[in-house]
Order: structure tokens, then sequence, then C-alpha cells
């Protein structure tokens, strides 16, 4: 068929409104797990210092004689002092005054969108470098400081592939990891984690989050116990497919099963949120820079610190950054731990 003759239709006519949704949908993932789980802290320098210590090995031959004089006396182990500086993140907009002024869509106010996007941004932007494989620098005036990220503070409960290796240090994790190459790294699975978890427990660790990718996630979900159970569905209701793990009964406890966008596919880890802190320096705030009259520009700062309590608490196993396509055999009770690359 075809339209009749002369019909005035809406590609002749002018003057139609346009019919724009007057919402702005954000599309990008804005979650950041690390951050939402650990503690927060300010601090009042750029570099920041803690102390550690630790009780004397436990042993079976403490047996005094009664009456007994002391003739000499053990020394004493003074603390560890640990520390880590803080990195400054950045984002800057600059809006004219015209653009602020006139109707827009979505947004009353250009200037004030913005801003809340570059926060979450910044969000974004500490969440991946608090998981990333980056060694602390102190900066200097032509170089940015940089905050030790969790990988380079963990130099023990690991389990890594050929080549791979752990960060050497002393009090600040200056130091990255060495990760395993490429042909080296294993595919995720029970035995490399209860290797780990049992090394974190035995330190005295009290793990309860896995954080692992969205590959490696899947990988847990495969463990034999969510494959062997079955459910019988009466009557015309709708049924559920169970395919994921959300929670891990070890031997050691219970621990949450958490996805995590910003870190690295090949690392896995186990946490106990009370020992890592996230401590800021400077907050977030906007800061008017000088302008022309027509222009309005905005930066936002955050100057932060990321603080690991112990790294004997935490745990680190390379993995494959593929999905492996064979199921968990599962011995007793196996848990999760942590992990890294």
């Amino acid at each position: 068929m075809s339209a009749v003759t002369n019909t005035y239709t809406r590609y002749d006519a002018k003057g139609i409104r346009e019919d724009l949704s007057n919402v702005i949908y954000q599309i990008s993932p804005e979650e950041t797990p690390f951050m939402s789980n650990v503690g927060r802290e300010n601090v009042k320098n750029t570099f920041f210092e803690w102390q550690t210590d630790e009780l004397a090995s436990a042993v079976t031959t403490n047996a005094q004689i009664e009456g007994d004089d002391i003739t000499s006396f053990t020394a004493a182990t003074a603390t560890v002092r640990l520390g880590n500086y803080t990195q400054i993140s950045r984002k800057d907009v600059i809006i004219s005054g015209t653009l602020e002024s006139v109707d827009k869509a979505g947004r009353r106010s250009e200037l004030a969108y913005q801003m809340a996007k570059k926060s979450a941004e910044i969000k974004r932007d500490m969440e991946i470098t608090c998981l990333a494989n980056q060694a602390a620098a102190a900066g200097d005036t032509s170089t940015a400081r940089k905050t030790g990220a969790l990988l380079a503070f963990l130099k023990t409960n690991t389990n890594e592939g050929t080549g791979g290796g752990d960060p050497s240090y002393t009090t600040v994790p200056n130091a990255a990891r060495t990760d395993a190459t490429t042909t080296n790294l294993r595919s995720f699975s029970e035995t490399l984690l209860k290797d780990v978890i049992q090394k974190v427990w035995t330190e005295g660790g009290n793990p309860s989050i896995v954080m692992a990718g969205p590959v490696n996630k899947q990988n847990l979900s495969k463990m034999a116990g969510i494959g062997a159970t079955r459910f019988n569905v009466t009557g015309a209701r709708p049924s559920t497919i169970i395919g994921a793990a959300d929670i891990y009964v070890s031997d050691f406890g219970n621990v949450s099963i958490v996805p995590n966008r910003f870190q690295r596919e090949r690392d896995v880890f186990v946490l106990d949120p009370s020992t890592q802190a996230l401590l800021t320096c400077v907050r977030s705030k906007p800061l008017n820079l000088p302008r022309l009259v027509t222009l309005r520009s905005v930066c936002s700062w955050l100057s932060g610190v990321l603080r690991s309590r112990t790294r004997r608490h935490t745990a680190l196993c390379t993995t494959s950054t593929a999905q492996s396509n064979r199921n968990w055999t599962k011995e007793g009770g196996g848990e999760i731990l942590p992990f890294f690359t």
C-alpha cells in the first residue's frame, strides 16, 4: 500500500516538539565493594604510620621450679612501625555560564550534575587503585605520591604460579609483587583455596569476605555442592534454579562471596575487613578555580591512603583469568580464603 496523494505527514510538518526524557540514566556501575566493607579514618599527614606487635610463640617447656629466683630477664621486643603514603585523586570540569543558565533535560544545574558524576568517578578510581599491584611512592615536586595497594602489602600466606613472587619490604610497601607468567597461571581450585585459608587461620586471621572478579566468582559457584542440590516443585508456580554460591561454609567459619568489577581477574581476595581501612587526609570537596566571568570551573580533590593493619590475616593465590569447566570435589568442609596474584 501507499499513502494517499498529498497526505500531509509527520515527515513534512514543521514545529513538532521533541519528546526527550527528563531523566538521565547512568549505565556505568558505581558499586565499590572493597571500600564499602573496610573501615574509614582521618589522618593528618601525607605519610601515615601505625604499629603492630605479636605474642611469643606458645611453648610446652614453660615449667618453673617452686621458689626459684630470677637471675636473668628476657629482652623485650619492640613494636613494628609500618607506614603508607596518601595519594591525591582529582577530577575537574569547566562549564560556561550560558550552559548553566539554559533549560536542560535531566538536570537543573549542569555544574552540580557534573560534580556528582566526577565524585562517582573518583570513587571508582580509588577502588581499582586499592586492589591494584601498586607500590607505595613518596613522590616529589615532579612525581605524584602513590599509596601502596593491597597486593603490595601481601608477602606471606601466598600461593602463586611458577614465576610469581612476593614483594620485599620492611616497613613501607614500596615494592610491587611479581606476577606469575601467563603460561603458569593455574585454574582456581579448592586445593589452592584450602591451602591459603589454612595459612591465614593459623596466623590468627578470621576472614569473612571472599572477593573475586566475575570469572572467578562463577568458578566459585561451580562447587559440587550446588550442582548436587535438588528441589521438588509442586503445583503451577515458578521454580528457581540455584546456580550461584553467596556464602561458603568452611572448617574455619562462613565467608561471604562478593564479586568486584574493579579488581584484576587473576586475583581472589579473602579478607578480614577489620584489618583494612581507607584513611582520608583531605576529604573530597569542590574547589572553585579562577576563570573568566562567563565560565565556572570546579575541581574535586581527595587525598587518601590504604592501611593494611596486618598482612598475616590476608592471603594470595595466583589463578587463571579463564573460567574452569571442572567441578570441585568437596572434601569435608573447605573454606574460601584470601587470594591475590
